[in-house]
Protein backbone atom coordinates (compact mmCIF):
# COMPACT_ATOMS: atom_id res chain seq x y z
CA UNK A 1 0.00 0.00 0.00
CA UNK A 2 2.98 2.29 0.39
CA UNK A 3 3.06 2.89 -3.37
CA UNK A 4 -0.06 5.04 -3.04
CA UNK A 5 1.91 7.51 -0.94
CA UNK A 6 -0.90 8.58 1.39
CA UNK A 7 -0.18 11.38 3.81
CA UNK A 8 -0.88 11.10 7.51
CA UNK A 9 -4.18 13.00 7.33
CA UNK A 10 -5.36 10.71 4.51
CA UNK A 11 -4.45 7.62 6.51
CA UNK A 12 -6.41 9.05 9.42
CA UNK A 13 -9.63 9.58 7.44
CA UNK A 14 -9.62 6.09 5.89
CA UNK A 15 -9.28 4.20 9.18
CA UNK A 16 -13.02 3.80 9.76
CA UNK A 17 -13.54 2.77 6.13
CA UNK A 18 -10.85 0.14 6.64
CA UNK A 19 -13.03 -1.18 9.48
CA UNK A 20 -15.86 -1.50 6.90
CA UNK A 21 -17.89 1.40 8.27
CA UNK A 22 -19.95 3.64 5.99
CA UNK A 23 -18.25 7.04 5.92
CA UNK A 24 -18.06 10.30 3.98
CA UNK A 25 -14.51 11.55 3.48
CA UNK A 26 -14.58 15.34 3.78
CA UNK A 27 -11.37 16.92 2.52
CA UNK A 28 -10.87 20.19 0.62
CA UNK A 29 -10.28 20.31 -3.13
CA UNK A 30 -6.72 19.13 -3.75
CA UNK A 31 -6.63 17.25 -0.46
CA UNK A 32 -6.50 13.82 -2.10
CA UNK A 33 -9.99 12.40 -1.52
CA UNK A 34 -9.85 10.22 -4.62
CA UNK A 35 -6.41 8.86 -3.73
CA UNK A 36 -7.77 7.95 -0.30
CA UNK A 37 -10.69 6.20 -2.01
CA UNK A 38 -8.26 4.20 -4.18
CA UNK A 39 -6.49 3.14 -0.97
CA UNK A 40 -9.79 1.94 0.51
CA UNK A 41 -10.75 0.17 -2.73
CA UNK A 42 -7.42 -1.69 -2.96
CA UNK A 43 -7.51 -2.74 0.67
CA UNK A 44 -11.10 -3.88 0.22
CA UNK A 45 -10.23 -5.93 -2.89
CA UNK A 46 -7.19 -7.44 -1.17
CA UNK A 47 -9.05 -8.50 1.97
CA UNK A 48 -12.66 -9.20 0.95
CA UNK A 49 -13.70 -12.52 -0.65
CA UNK A 50 -15.55 -12.03 -3.97
CA UNK A 51 -15.11 -8.27 -3.69
CA UNK A 52 -16.71 -6.04 -6.29
CA UNK A 53 -16.40 -2.25 -6.27
CA UNK A 54 -18.55 0.39 -7.99
CA UNK A 55 -17.17 3.91 -8.37
CA UNK A 56 -19.99 6.35 -9.16
CA UNK A 57 -19.46 9.79 -10.69
CA UNK A 58 -21.95 12.44 -11.77
CA UNK A 59 -20.33 13.59 -15.04
CA UNK A 60 -19.42 11.53 -18.10
CA UNK A 61 -15.87 12.87 -18.50
CA UNK A 62 -15.04 11.91 -14.90
CA UNK A 63 -15.42 8.22 -15.79
CA UNK A 64 -12.35 8.25 -18.04
CA UNK A 65 -10.51 10.72 -15.80
CA UNK A 66 -10.92 8.53 -12.72
CA UNK A 67 -10.02 5.40 -14.67
CA UNK A 68 -6.89 6.73 -16.36
CA UNK A 69 -5.56 9.05 -13.67
CA UNK A 70 -6.58 7.40 -10.41
CA UNK A 71 -7.75 3.78 -10.35
CA UNK A 72 -6.20 1.93 -13.30
CA UNK A 73 -2.53 1.74 -12.26
CA UNK A 74 -2.90 1.16 -8.49
CA UNK A 75 -5.49 -1.56 -9.20
CA UNK A 76 -3.70 -3.14 -12.15
CA UNK A 77 -3.90 -6.57 -10.46
CA UNK A 78 -7.68 -6.38 -10.84
CA UNK A 79 -10.14 -6.02 -13.70
CA UNK A 80 -11.14 -2.33 -13.81
CA UNK A 81 -13.60 -1.15 -16.46
CA UNK A 82 -14.90 2.38 -17.22
CA UNK A 83 -18.51 2.60 -18.46
CA UNK A 84 -20.33 5.79 -19.45
CA UNK A 85 -23.21 6.80 -21.67
CA UNK A 86 -20.65 7.26 -24.45
CA UNK A 87 -19.50 3.62 -24.33
CA UNK A 88 -21.11 0.50 -25.82
CA UNK A 89 -20.54 -1.40 -22.57
CA UNK A 90 -23.55 0.34 -21.04
CA UNK A 91 -25.76 -1.96 -23.11
CA UNK A 92 -24.28 -4.97 -21.31
CA UNK A 93 -23.85 -3.40 -17.90
CA UNK A 94 -25.05 -6.45 -15.97
CA UNK A 95 -22.59 -8.69 -17.79
CA UNK A 96 -19.75 -6.19 -17.35
CA UNK A 97 -20.38 -6.04 -13.60
CA UNK A 98 -20.31 -9.82 -13.31
CA UNK A 99 -17.03 -10.06 -15.26
CA UNK A 100 -15.18 -7.18 -13.55
CA UNK A 101 -13.73 -6.41 -10.13
CA UNK A 102 -14.15 -2.62 -10.34
CA UNK A 103 -16.70 -0.70 -12.39
CA UNK A 104 -16.33 3.07 -12.80
CA UNK A 105 -19.54 4.52 -14.19
CA UNK A 106 -21.95 7.42 -14.15
CA UNK A 107 -24.57 7.08 -11.45
CA UNK A 108 -27.40 7.13 -13.99
CA UNK A 109 -26.12 3.92 -15.59
CA UNK A 110 -26.29 2.10 -12.27
CA UNK A 111 -29.73 3.55 -11.54
CA UNK A 112 -30.95 2.34 -14.95
CA UNK A 113 -29.50 -1.11 -14.28
CA UNK A 114 -31.22 -1.37 -10.90
CA UNK A 115 -34.63 -0.91 -12.55
CA UNK A 116 -33.96 -2.77 -15.82
CA UNK A 117 -35.39 -6.30 -16.07
CA UNK A 118 -33.16 -7.52 -18.94
CA UNK A 119 -30.57 -10.01 -17.68
CA UNK A 120 -27.61 -8.44 -19.51
CA UNK A 121 -28.45 -4.99 -18.16
CA UNK A 122 -29.87 -5.65 -14.69
CA UNK A 123 -27.85 -5.59 -11.47
CA UNK A 124 -28.68 -5.63 -7.79
CA UNK A 125 -26.92 -3.50 -5.19
CA UNK A 126 -25.98 -6.76 -3.48
CA UNK A 127 -23.74 -7.51 -6.47
CA UNK A 128 -21.29 -4.98 -5.02
CA UNK A 129 -19.35 -5.07 -1.79
CA UNK A 130 -18.15 -1.43 -1.89
CA UNK A 131 -19.90 1.62 -3.32
CA UNK A 132 -17.71 4.73 -3.79
CA UNK A 133 -19.74 7.88 -4.49
CA UNK A 134 -17.82 10.88 -5.84
CA UNK A 135 -19.20 14.37 -5.11
CA UNK A 136 -21.60 12.70 -2.70
CA UNK A 137 -23.06 16.01 -1.47
CA UNK A 138 -25.41 15.67 -4.45
CA UNK A 139 -27.18 12.83 -2.62
CA UNK A 140 -30.38 14.71 -1.89
CA UNK A 141 -33.84 15.48 -3.27
CA UNK A 142 -34.40 13.96 -6.73
CA UNK A 143 -30.72 13.52 -7.58
CA UNK A 144 -29.69 10.21 -9.11
CA UNK A 145 -27.35 9.47 -6.19
CA UNK A 146 -30.30 9.77 -3.84
CA UNK A 147 -32.42 7.47 -5.99
CA UNK A 148 -29.70 4.82 -5.76
CA UNK A 149 -29.46 5.25 -2.01
CA UNK A 150 -33.24 4.93 -1.74
CA UNK A 151 -32.81 1.40 -3.12
CA UNK A 152 -30.12 0.85 -0.50
CA UNK A 153 -32.17 2.15 2.44
CA UNK A 154 -35.25 0.19 1.32
CA UNK A 155 -33.28 -3.05 1.18
CA UNK A 156 -31.68 -2.32 4.55
CA UNK A 157 -35.07 -1.75 6.17
CA UNK A 158 -36.24 -5.04 4.66
CA UNK A 159 -33.40 -6.78 6.50
CA UNK A 160 -30.92 -7.31 3.66
CA UNK A 161 -27.48 -8.03 5.16
CA UNK A 162 -25.40 -8.22 1.96
CA UNK A 163 -25.52 -4.54 1.08
CA UNK A 164 -22.27 -2.86 0.01
CA UNK A 165 -20.14 -0.68 2.22
CA UNK A 166 -20.62 3.01 1.31
CA UNK A 167 -17.76 5.49 0.87
CA UNK A 168 -18.72 9.06 -0.03
CA UNK A 169 -16.31 11.77 -1.16
CA UNK A 170 -16.89 15.51 -0.88
CA UNK A 171 -15.00 18.77 -0.62
CA UNK A 172 -18.01 20.37 1.04
CA UNK A 173 -21.40 18.96 2.04
CA UNK A 174 -22.89 22.41 1.40
CA UNK A 175 -25.77 24.07 3.19
CA UNK A 176 -28.67 23.15 0.92
CA UNK A 177 -29.45 26.83 0.54
CA UNK A 178 -29.82 27.25 4.28
CA UNK A 179 -29.30 30.75 5.64
CA UNK A 180 -28.88 29.82 9.30
CA UNK A 181 -26.49 27.53 11.17
CA UNK A 182 -29.36 25.29 12.19
CA UNK A 183 -30.66 24.84 8.63
CA UNK A 184 -27.13 24.18 7.35
CA UNK A 185 -26.57 21.56 10.05
CA UNK A 186 -29.89 19.92 9.22
CA UNK A 187 -28.84 19.73 5.57
CA UNK A 188 -25.55 18.03 6.46
CA UNK A 189 -27.34 15.57 8.74
CA UNK A 190 -29.78 14.79 5.93
CA UNK A 191 -26.89 14.06 3.55
CA UNK A 192 -25.44 11.70 6.16
CA UNK A 193 -28.81 10.00 6.59
CA UNK A 194 -29.29 9.66 2.83
CA UNK A 195 -25.88 7.98 2.55
CA UNK A 196 -26.31 5.97 5.76
CA UNK A 197 -22.87 7.30 6.69
CA UNK A 198 -20.95 9.54 9.07
CA UNK A 199 -18.67 12.39 8.00
CA UNK A 200 -14.97 11.94 8.66
CA UNK A 201 -12.25 14.58 8.36
CA UNK A 202 -8.80 14.92 9.86
CA UNK A 203 -8.51 15.85 13.52
CA UNK A 204 -4.90 15.02 14.36
CA UNK A 205 -3.13 16.18 11.21
CA UNK A 206 -4.74 19.52 10.38
CA UNK A 207 -1.36 21.33 10.11
CA UNK A 208 -0.23 18.86 7.43
CA UNK A 209 -3.49 19.31 5.51
CA UNK A 210 -3.15 23.09 5.72
CA UNK A 211 0.39 22.83 4.36
CA UNK A 212 -0.72 20.62 1.45
CA UNK A 213 -3.85 22.65 0.68
CA UNK A 214 -3.20 26.25 1.82
CA UNK A 215 -6.26 28.15 2.94
CA UNK A 216 -6.92 31.05 0.54
CA UNK A 217 -6.57 34.57 1.88
CA UNK A 218 -9.60 36.79 1.36
CA UNK A 219 -9.25 40.50 0.73
CA UNK A 220 -12.00 42.90 -0.25
CA UNK A 221 -11.42 46.15 -2.13
CA UNK A 222 -14.44 48.43 -2.21
CA UNK A 223 -14.21 50.61 -5.31
CA UNK A 224 -16.50 53.59 -5.65
CA UNK A 225 -18.32 54.32 -8.89
CA UNK A 226 -17.19 57.15 -11.12
CA UNK A 227 -18.04 60.43 -9.32
CA UNK A 228 -19.15 61.79 -12.70
CA UNK A 229 -20.17 59.68 -15.67
CA UNK A 230 -21.28 61.84 -18.61
CA UNK A 231 -21.13 58.82 -20.96
CA UNK A 232 -23.67 56.96 -18.81
CA UNK A 233 -25.80 60.09 -18.48
CA UNK A 234 -25.89 60.50 -22.26
CA UNK A 235 -26.93 56.88 -22.82
CA UNK A 236 -29.72 57.24 -20.27
CA UNK A 237 -30.97 60.41 -21.95
CA UNK A 238 -31.20 58.50 -25.24
CA UNK A 239 -33.11 55.71 -23.52
CA UNK A 240 -35.56 58.27 -22.15
CA UNK A 241 -36.15 59.48 -25.71
CA UNK A 242 -37.01 55.93 -26.77
CA UNK A 243 -39.38 55.62 -23.82
CA UNK A 244 -41.04 58.85 -24.87
CA UNK A 245 -41.37 57.57 -28.43
CA UNK A 246 -43.00 54.26 -27.51
CA UNK A 247 -45.15 55.60 -24.61
CA UNK A 248 -45.33 52.27 -22.78
CA UNK A 249 -45.06 53.41 -19.16
CA UNK A 250 -48.64 52.36 -18.47
CA UNK A 251 -47.86 48.78 -19.53
CA UNK A 252 -44.91 48.10 -17.18
CA UNK A 253 -43.47 49.92 -14.14
CA UNK A 254 -39.85 50.14 -15.31
CA UNK A 255 -36.89 49.80 -12.93
CA UNK A 256 -33.75 51.91 -13.04
CA UNK A 257 -31.72 51.91 -16.26
CA UNK A 258 -28.54 49.85 -16.19
CA UNK A 259 -29.81 47.07 -13.91
CA UNK A 260 -30.70 43.41 -14.33
CA UNK A 261 -34.22 44.29 -13.20
CA UNK A 262 -34.59 46.74 -16.07
CA UNK A 263 -33.43 44.07 -18.50
CA UNK A 264 -36.21 41.81 -17.21
CA UNK A 265 -38.65 44.69 -17.78
CA UNK A 266 -37.76 45.11 -21.45
CA UNK A 267 -37.87 41.35 -21.99
CA UNK A 268 -41.39 41.41 -20.58
CA UNK A 269 -42.23 44.40 -22.79
CA UNK A 270 -41.09 42.50 -25.87
CA UNK A 271 -43.37 39.59 -24.93
CA UNK A 272 -46.30 41.98 -24.55
CA UNK A 273 -45.48 43.49 -27.93
CA UNK A 274 -45.55 40.06 -29.58
CA UNK A 275 -48.96 39.31 -28.09
CA UNK A 276 -50.27 42.71 -29.19
CA UNK A 277 -48.55 42.36 -32.58
CA UNK A 278 -47.08 45.81 -31.94
CA UNK A 279 -43.84 46.13 -33.91
CA UNK A 280 -43.07 49.59 -32.51
CA UNK A 281 -42.96 48.26 -28.93
CA UNK A 282 -41.07 45.13 -29.99
CA UNK A 283 -38.29 47.03 -31.76
CA UNK A 284 -37.98 49.62 -29.00
CA UNK A 285 -37.66 46.83 -26.42
CA UNK A 286 -34.88 45.16 -28.43
CA UNK A 287 -32.94 48.41 -28.73
CA UNK A 288 -33.47 49.36 -25.07
CA UNK A 289 -32.08 46.00 -24.02
CA UNK A 290 -28.93 46.69 -26.03
CA UNK A 291 -28.59 50.13 -24.42
CA UNK A 292 -28.97 48.47 -21.03
CA UNK A 293 -26.22 46.00 -21.98
CA UNK A 294 -24.01 48.98 -22.79
CA UNK A 295 -24.72 50.52 -19.38
CA UNK A 296 -23.81 47.28 -17.62
CA UNK A 297 -20.58 47.00 -19.61
CA UNK A 298 -19.75 50.63 -18.87
CA UNK A 299 -20.14 49.86 -15.18
CA UNK A 300 -17.85 46.82 -15.42
CA UNK A 301 -15.19 47.78 -17.96
CA UNK A 302 -14.52 50.71 -20.31
CA UNK A 303 -16.71 53.29 -22.00
CA UNK A 304 -15.20 52.37 -25.37
CA UNK A 305 -16.29 48.77 -24.82
CA UNK A 306 -19.86 49.86 -24.17
CA UNK A 307 -19.85 52.04 -27.27
CA UNK A 308 -18.42 49.22 -29.37
CA UNK A 309 -21.29 46.93 -28.34
CA UNK A 310 -23.82 49.53 -29.47
CA UNK A 311 -21.94 50.32 -32.66
CA UNK A 312 -21.76 46.65 -33.67
CA UNK A 313 -25.47 46.27 -32.98
CA UNK A 314 -26.44 49.22 -35.17
CA UNK A 315 -24.03 48.24 -37.95
CA UNK A 316 -25.84 44.88 -38.08
CA UNK A 317 -29.13 46.76 -38.59
CA UNK A 318 -27.97 48.78 -41.59
CA UNK A 319 -30.09 48.27 -44.69
CA UNK A 320 -32.93 46.54 -42.84
CA UNK A 321 -35.16 49.51 -41.94
CA UNK A 322 -38.83 48.69 -42.52
CA UNK A 323 -40.76 51.60 -41.07
CA UNK A 324 -40.57 54.85 -39.12
CA UNK A 325 -39.63 53.08 -35.89
CA UNK A 326 -36.46 51.68 -37.45
CA UNK A 327 -35.53 55.09 -38.89
CA UNK A 328 -36.12 56.75 -35.51
CA UNK A 329 -34.00 54.25 -33.56
CA UNK A 330 -31.09 54.14 -36.01
CA UNK A 331 -31.24 57.91 -36.48
CA UNK A 332 -31.09 58.48 -32.73
CA UNK A 333 -27.86 56.51 -32.49
CA UNK A 334 -26.29 58.11 -35.56
CA UNK A 335 -27.08 61.61 -34.30
CA UNK A 336 -25.44 60.90 -30.94
CA UNK A 337 -22.57 58.67 -32.04
CA UNK A 338 -19.87 61.34 -32.28
CA UNK A 339 -20.80 62.80 -28.89
CA UNK A 340 -20.67 59.32 -27.34
CA UNK A 341 -17.31 58.66 -29.02
CA UNK A 342 -15.80 61.85 -27.61
CA UNK A 343 -17.08 61.04 -24.12
CA UNK A 344 -15.79 57.45 -24.32
CA UNK A 345 -12.28 58.69 -25.13
CA UNK A 346 -12.13 61.06 -22.15
CA UNK A 347 -9.78 59.33 -19.68
CA UNK A 348 -10.91 61.64 -16.88
CA UNK A 349 -14.00 59.47 -16.58
CA UNK A 350 -12.40 56.03 -16.93
CA UNK A 351 -13.65 53.19 -14.76
CA UNK A 352 -12.00 53.20 -11.29
CA UNK A 353 -12.62 49.44 -11.03
CA UNK A 354 -10.13 48.84 -13.84
CA UNK A 355 -7.60 51.15 -12.23
CA UNK A 356 -7.80 49.11 -9.02
CA UNK A 357 -7.73 45.82 -10.93
CA UNK A 358 -4.61 46.92 -12.79
CA UNK A 359 -2.89 47.76 -9.50
CA UNK A 360 -3.85 44.39 -8.02
CA UNK A 361 -2.59 42.43 -11.03
CA UNK A 362 0.71 44.31 -11.20
CA UNK A 363 1.28 43.73 -7.50
CA UNK A 364 0.41 40.04 -7.76
CA UNK A 365 2.55 39.40 -10.83
CA UNK A 366 5.74 40.70 -9.28
CA UNK A 367 6.29 36.96 -8.77
CA UNK A 368 5.15 34.08 -11.02
CA UNK A 369 1.40 33.81 -10.58
CA UNK A 370 -1.81 32.59 -12.10
CA UNK A 371 -5.05 34.50 -11.83
CA UNK A 372 -8.74 34.00 -12.51
CA UNK A 373 -11.02 36.99 -12.99
CA UNK A 374 -14.75 36.33 -12.79
CA UNK A 375 -17.28 38.35 -14.73
CA UNK A 376 -21.06 38.13 -15.02
CA UNK A 377 -21.58 38.10 -18.79
CA UNK A 378 -19.92 36.84 -21.96
CA UNK A 379 -19.70 40.37 -23.34
CA UNK A 380 -18.00 41.73 -20.23
CA UNK A 381 -15.61 38.77 -20.28
CA UNK A 382 -14.51 39.51 -23.83
CA UNK A 383 -14.19 43.21 -23.02
CA UNK A 384 -11.95 42.37 -20.06
CA UNK A 385 -9.77 40.27 -22.33
CA UNK A 386 -9.39 43.17 -24.77
CA UNK A 387 -8.53 45.47 -21.88
CA UNK A 388 -5.76 43.13 -20.68
CA UNK A 389 -4.36 42.68 -24.19
CA UNK A 390 -4.35 46.44 -24.84
CA UNK A 391 -2.90 47.39 -21.44
CA UNK A 392 0.79 48.20 -21.89
CA UNK A 393 1.63 47.89 -18.19
CA UNK A 394 0.07 44.43 -17.95
CA UNK A 395 1.80 43.28 -21.13
CA UNK A 396 5.16 44.53 -19.84
CA UNK A 397 4.56 42.53 -16.66
CA UNK A 398 4.37 39.39 -18.81
CA UNK A 399 0.68 38.81 -18.21
CA UNK A 400 -0.98 36.71 -20.89
CA UNK A 401 -4.71 36.12 -21.03
CA UNK A 402 -7.45 33.92 -22.44
CA UNK A 403 -11.17 33.62 -21.91
CA UNK A 404 -13.27 30.67 -20.80
CA UNK A 405 -16.99 30.79 -21.44
CA UNK A 406 -19.80 28.27 -21.70
CA UNK A 407 -20.11 26.16 -24.82
CA UNK A 408 -21.21 28.13 -27.84
CA UNK A 409 -20.26 28.94 -31.44
CA UNK A 410 -16.67 30.09 -31.63
CA UNK A 411 -16.04 29.75 -27.90
CA UNK A 412 -12.71 28.42 -26.70
CA UNK A 413 -13.01 24.95 -25.19
CA UNK A 414 -12.36 25.35 -21.48
CA UNK A 415 -10.10 22.34 -20.99
CA UNK A 416 -7.94 23.27 -23.99
CA UNK A 417 -7.18 26.66 -22.46
CA UNK A 418 -6.43 25.27 -19.00
CA UNK A 419 -3.94 22.77 -20.42
CA UNK A 420 -1.75 25.63 -21.66
CA UNK A 421 0.21 26.33 -18.51
CA UNK A 422 1.91 29.37 -20.02
CA UNK A 423 -1.36 31.24 -19.61
CA UNK A 424 -1.03 33.24 -16.43
CA UNK A 425 -4.15 35.36 -16.45
CA UNK A 426 -7.45 33.72 -17.24
CA UNK A 427 -10.80 35.44 -17.50
CA UNK A 428 -13.84 33.34 -16.72
CA UNK A 429 -17.57 33.82 -17.00
CA UNK A 430 -18.91 33.12 -13.56
CA UNK A 431 -22.03 31.25 -14.63
CA UNK A 432 -19.94 28.64 -16.46
CA UNK A 433 -17.86 27.74 -13.42
CA UNK A 434 -19.90 24.64 -12.49
CA UNK A 435 -19.10 23.09 -15.85
CA UNK A 436 -15.35 23.57 -15.55
CA UNK A 437 -13.08 20.68 -14.62
CA UNK A 438 -9.45 21.59 -14.12
CA UNK A 439 -7.25 19.18 -16.06
CA UNK A 440 -4.72 17.10 -14.19
CA UNK A 441 -1.12 17.60 -15.21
Amino acid sequence: MADLGLREYQLEVVQRAARRENIIIWLPTGGGKTRAAVFVAKRHLDTTPNAKVAVLVNKVHLVVQHYENEFRDPLRAYSVVPISGDSDEKNFFGSMVRDSDVVICTAQILQNALTNTEEDKHVELTAFTLLIIDECHHTHKDGVYNKIMEHYIKRKIEGETRLPQVLGLTASPGTGGGKTLESAMNHVLQICANLDSVIVSTENYKPELTQVVPRPRKEYDIVEKRPLDPFEDHLKSMMKMIHGYMAAEELIPFHEFGTQEYEADVVQLEKIAVVKENRLLSQCAIHLRKYNDALLINDTVRMVDALQVLNEFYRSKEGFALDGTDFFLSGLFEENYMELKLLAQDMDFENPKLIRLEQTLLEQFKKPSKCIIFSKTRQATRCLLEWVLENTKLMNAGIKAAILVGAGPGDTHMTQVLYHMEIVAVILVIYTLDSITLPRK
